[in-house]
């Protein structure tokens, strides 16, 4: 029932090359809508992917989105061209802080502008942790007005994953114009079905939560797909 709405995140740091695939294949068995994978299994994950329905997503910027702009389209350009379908960057969540709205906004739209011409689609992440509800919800319309594609919660690397209040915060402030992914957190089928019935498009886990979230099996912890998720 899930699974479509399923980024499977396959990003631990210190994953072997073993694990990544192991854990690559687990999210192509369920059938997910991409595997969500460190920048340097993209290749890998391709290679796995062709010719099933899983697409490839991956990260920018991660996980705390204070790289250089131009580094950011730097990475965007790279992963476009290797042909992921999905690219989750990681917002500057220090300038959103600090107001520098201007900022924030180019910094989204030059990776846009990169990635929608290749057909890419983009999710921005804000660590909504590290926010204030005021802040997420200026961020989600800077988001919009940068052209992207998603708003996301979290990295999964840093405070808590995808809260209610948040997301419906988000939801609210999007009013369709933008899609909504939570992620962090989201371990089982019952608290995958809340954040679906809330509206969202797109639910990022961890892959150990896979099996859990589509086959109903006890909620799994963080020692696949992602700390955090």
């Amino acid at each position: 029932m899930f699974n479509r709405y399923l980024d499977h995140a396959v990003l631990v740091p210190q994953m072997s090359r073993n694990e990544a695939e192991e854990w690559i294949r687990s999210g192509i068995q369920y059938n997910v809508k991409t595997v969500c994978v460190r920048p340097c299994d993209i290749d890998l994950a391709l290679s796995l992917c062709k010719g099933t329905e899983t697409g490839v997503s991956c990260v920018l910027g991660f996980p705390h989105g204070c790289v250089c702009t131009e580094s950011k389209v730097a990475e965007a350009t790279l992963y476009c061209k290797k042909g992921v379908a999905e690219i989750d960057m990681v917002a500057n969540y220090g300038w959103v802080r600090s107001g520098l709205w201007d900022e924030v906004r180019a910094d989204i739209k030059a990776v846009v502008d990169v990635a929608h011409p290749s057909g890419v689609l983009v999710k921005v992440i804000f660590e909504t942790a590290q926010l204030t509800l005021d802040e997420v919800a200026k961020a989600t319309k800077i988001s919009i007005e940068a052209s992207a594609d998603f708003v996301k919660t979290s990295t999964g690397f840093n405070g808590e994953g995808a809260k209610e209040e948040v997301v419906e915060l988000m939801l609210k402030t999007a009013k369709g114009r933008i899609k909504v992914k939570p992620s962090g957190g989201i371990r089982d089928a019952a608290r995958a079905q809340m954040f679906v019935e809330m509206g969202v498009d797109r639910l990022g886990v961890n892959g150990s939560s896979t099996p859990a979230i589509c086959d109903g099996q006890p909620g799994a912890g963080s020692s696949g797909g992602g700390v955090g998720y």
